[in-house]
């Protein structure tokens, strides 16, 4: 069943004429105070203080996920270190005095970051150290000292270092002939002070923990002992005929952001490589983790060696870096981790499966269908959907987005197999996809090995949108279907990642992701389509329409109301669109993971925004816009946040939602999410307060949880006598 195009996102003005047109903000409504805005960082820095609650959640978390929420936490931060706060002091480097949106300086902003860095540091340690660290010891699992290790296990260790850790160290002294080593980002290393009995002289050196070894070693009966440990009690086997006087562990955060002239897209591949090679040296430090017992001769020999502010450096209680933890949330112990869950394919994508896959073609003939991963199957829908194409005779060709995926991804295979199989198969990959960066450059050169045409993306864009496309030879001639997404084709992250997408053989959204293709491929001067907003031309004026459609609507009388989830909200002027909205008195929804530049129940400014944070065991990643119009909602789905780079500089895609039953699911969605019975953060105007029980104490409502028991109900009731 074909979809009307009449109330797609994209022709909302022809389909609803409307009977006042949106006119300019009276006085009162448009008066907007300077501090209006929430300073990008430090948002999300509240961000991952969020993450960091969930890691101390005994209610509601099982023990091993609160472990991996604490590992996630320190993950999140290494990054924003290595990206924003370089960013940062490179613009203090620079002597840039311009303010931030919120108006902070750089100077000022920086020393904001530091100071809320250090609380929540301190604040994780504690959670791992007087919480998460006891509370495994109780359930069997014991990350152990080397003092508690018993006879035999120190046995075990000097029998494991000999043969396994050893052979792989490679210990750097510092003298007059050798400088200081450089020290690589996120490596965890052992400073070490020597004494040279024959001469009396004191000497440093440096200890590289391998990172190609597990962080906890397995001692057997949920016993564990961090390599690091291990490392530091032979230090006499490295230094042999040295004294060793003392030891502490340190690991320095770099400036970790690729700096890439795009002259010409024909050599960005080599201007990338280059800038890839150029990493391993010369990035300044932004951040020096080391033990809280340091002594202050061995800190302040760090600091000067690597040139960074005291104020940079982060005392933290054993063990550092606690992203090692994730290795120990794999431990088979069901019962403190989450209840295995399982997607199913969606029902219109298996109504006509048997002993075989599903023949999708002849399904989305019949119908779209909007997915949610990962309650839906993506390897059943979205990857069968591009196999499915690869191995069918009467596909004449595939063209695929592809901006985050795995080195063994079935996708990556199954265009290999369609390019071998003579169709013609075209991948938009970006390599710039920042940490992804080496690896997308390895599976690129493999696609174009096998045949696959490979294009970089636009010179100065980066290639977000989240697009696939198959052009199939049927009896009634050529016909086109098409995935758009708000998440990367990557099977693994579809486990993990909460996303939507649309799969259609609609002709008119097809054409449309076809001209995005061509634009993308053949560099046309595409603007305008039919179904779909585009950045960096329309999403951001698009939307503003809306906007203020929506303020017209409810001018006149009629139904108005703004939902939209994202990731992230910072865009200055769609922020002031929305509070204008607020002003108007039309209700804004805001359901936002991440950072959030808006203020949300400020009086005279945002009264009518409410402001929602969701986060669990699913990452929310999905990006959905609706706005009521009326009564006659326009609902879009795709791979924009609300940020400058989203909006600017990147190829992003928006489709409308227009099928009824797609637009109740996106508006149940919406409504479970802001109901007062379901677990989540609410932004006030003192910050973000979590909300986990009742006024009665009663739990509330996970929404993650309460989905998949959804996606339980729809497998009971397709098993045969159900």
């Amino acid at each position: 069943m074909d979809i009307p195009v009449t109330t797609g996102l994209a022709d909302r003005a022809e389909a609803d004429p409307l009977e006042t047109q949106p006119g300019d903000l009276t006085d009162e409504e448009a008066w907007l105070p300077e501090d209006r805005f929430a300073e990008r960082e430090l948002s999300w820095l509240s961000f991952n203080e969020r993450v960091l609650a969930l890691a101390k959640d005994a209610g509601r978390i099982p023990l091993l996920e609160r472990a991996k929420f604490l590992a996630i936490f320190s993950s999140n931060l290494d990054e924003f270190f290595m990206v924003r706060v370089a960013g940062l002091k490179r613009r203090i480097a620079a002597g840039v005095a311009t303010p931030s949106a919120s108006g902070l300086l750089p100077r000022d902003l920086h020393e904001a970051i530091l100071r809320r860095t250090r609380e929540l540091v301190e604040e994780q340690s504690r959670v791992f150290s007087d919480d998460v660290r006891p509370a495994l010891a109780a359930e069997g699992i014991h990350i152990l000292p080397w003092a508690q290790l018993t006879g035999t296990e120190k046995d075990q260790m000097r029998t494991l270092f000999a043969e396994r850790i050893f052979p792989v160290l490679t210990p750097l002294a510092v003298d007059p002939s050798h400088p200081f080593p450089y020290i690589s980002g996120l490596s965890l290393n052992l400073a070490v002070f020597l004494r040279n009995p024959q001469t009396g002289l004191r000497q440093f050196a440096r200890v590289k923990v391998p990172n190609v070894l597990s962080r906890f070693i397995t001692l057997g009966n949920g016993r564990f002992v961090a390599l690091e440990d291990v490392i530091a009690h032979h230090l006499d086997q490295l230094f042999s005929g040295m004294q060793v006087l003392a030891h502490h562990v340190f690991r320095v955060t770099r400036n970790e952001d690729l700096e890439v002239e795009e002259d010409d897209a024909e050599n960005l591949l080599f201007a990338l490589e280059k800038e890839l090679l150029r990493l391993k040296v010369g990035r300044p430090p932004v951040r020096l983790e080391v033990e809280d017992d340091i002594d202050e001769q061995t800190l302040d020999l760090l600091l000067d060696e690597l040139d960074i502010d005291e104020r940079e450096a982060f005392r933290v209680s054993n063990p550092l870096d606690l992203t090692g933890l994730f290795s120990l949330v794999s431990i088979d112990r069901e019962d403190l981790s989450y209840p295995a869950f399982l997607p199913i394919t969606h029902t219109h994508l298996a109504e006509v499966e048997t002993a075989q896959p599903a023949d999708l073609f002849t399904s989305l003939r019949k119908r779209d269908v909007l997915l949610q991963h990962p309650y839906d199957s993506f390897a059943t829908s979205v990857q069968r959907f591009i196999e499915q194409a690869a191995a069918d005779p009467q596909v004449l060709a595939i063209k695929q987005t592809l901006y985050r995926t795995s080195g063994d991804s079935p996708i990556i295979d199954a265009l290999i197999e369609a390019a071998q199989a003579g169709k013609q198969v075209l991948a938009v990959v970006e390599i710039k996809a920042r940490f992804d960066e080496k690896a997308n450059i390895a599976w690129a050169r493999k696609l174009e090995q096998y045949g696959v045409h490979v294009i970089y993306g636009m010179v100065g864009l980066k290639t977000h949108c989240k697009l696939s496309l198959v052009v199939r030879d049927e009896a009634e001639g050529l016909r086109r279907y098409a995935h758009i997404g708000t998440g990367n084709y990557n099977p693994k992250t579809a486990r993990m990642y909460e996303d939507m997408g649309l799969l259609t053989s609609n002709p008119v959204i097809t054409d449309d992701v076809a001209r995005v293709f061509n634009h993308l491929s053949g560099g046309t001067a595409e603007t305008r389509y039919r179904r779909l907003l585009v950045a960096p031309h329309s999403i951001r004026q698009g939307l503003l329409d809306l906007i203020e459609a929506e303020i017209a609507h409810h001018r006149a009388g009629r139904e108005a109301r703004i939902r939209i989830k994202v990731n992230s909200i910072v865009d200055e002027t769609i922020t002031d669109a929305l509070y204008a909205a607020s002003q108007a008195g039309v209700p804004v929804d805001l359901w936002v993971r991440g950072i959030c530049g808006v203020r949300a129940g400020v009086p005279g400014l945002s009264e009518n925004i409410r402001v929602r944070s969701i986060l669990g065991r699913f990452l929310e990643h999905s990006r959905l816009f609706w706005f009521n119009n009326g009564g006659r909602p326009v609902v879009g789905l795709g791979s924009s946040d609300l940020m400058h780079r989203n909006l600017d500089r990147r190829v992003e895609v928006l489709v409308g939602i227009t099928n009824p039953g797609h637009v109740a699911q996106i508006g149940e969605l919406f409504d479970l999410a802001f109901d007062d019975g379901t677990v989540g953060w609410w932004l006030t105007a003192d910050g973000w307060v979590e909300h986990t029980r009742g006024p009665d104490g009663s739990p509330l409502r996970d929404l993650q949880e309460h989905l998949i028991h959804v996606t339980a109900g729809r497998r009971r009731a397709k098993e045969p006598g159900k």
